[in-house]
């Protein structure tokens, strides 16, 4: 390695990770959020049984788990402005990734939910508890124990997709890499370290999940 390269690498290891810290990271929070609210919804339509809207939550997630994520990102933010409607990048991203995490989270929680057996919620009717008190009370801590390992996955595996949001201008950490790279004409090293970044973060997670993990069979 020469000093240049060595020059370089140190030099752009702050730059790569404050859109790290700026972008990368808040783009990975706020999506999550989002997709998980909006898969526990989702969960919930297929399991209550209201045929019209479970079919509708049906065919959602159908589309959204067959199409590619990318494509998904490129109709929204430049898709949409031929129909009118014009979004800014991180916002698209925020919606892009929302909507594909969704589909994929809504089948691990509606899995978790059903893998409680039915006599507990026979159970819970037998001693006077309304449906929302036995989902509250009965199934949903017992559920989120089963869904907490595939759903901190997609947590893990969200943090390096969201390199895609490159692909539609959001200066994220790949992106920043990208510009560096062609301006020292060193793509080899630059992606690297880019890699090398989402690789820490990514092992700083999987601590965390056995951690929490712990944490959760515990109590």
């Amino acid at each position: 390695m020469t000093e240049r390269l060595m020059n370089i690498l140190l030099s752009s290891f702050t730059r790569l990770l404050i859109p790290c810290l700026k972008i990368t990271i808040p783009l990975t929070l706020i999506v999550f959020a989002l997709s998980l609210v909006l898969a526990f919804l989702l969960a919930l339509v297929q399991i209550t049984n209201l045929k019209g809207i479970k079919q509708l939550a049906r065919i959602y997630i159908w589309i959204f788990r067959g199409t590619p994520l990318l494509v998904q990102l490129f109709i929204i933010f430049y898709g949409l402005p031929s129909i009118g409607i014009v979004l800014p990048a991180f916002p698209s991203a925020v919606i892009a990734f929302s909507l594909n995490l969704a589909a994929y989270n809504s089948e691990v929680i509606r899995s978790a939910i059903l893998s409680v057996p039915i006599g507990q919620t026979e159970a819970g009717y037998m001693i006077g508890l309304s449906y929302g008190q036995i989902m509250r009370r009965i199934i949903l801590p017992q559920a989120a124990r089963v869904a907490f390992p595939s759903l901190f996955n997609s947590f893990i595996s969200l943090t390096k997709d969201t390199s895609l949001a490159s692909s539609i201008t959001v200066v994220e950490l790949f992106m920043t890499a990208q510009q560096i790279a062609a301006r020292y004409f060193e793509p080899f090293a630059l992606y690297c370290e880019a890699a090398v970044i989402y690789l820490m973060l990514s092992t700083l997670l999987t601590f965390l999940q056995a951690y929490l993990e712990k944490r959760v069979n515990l109590t």
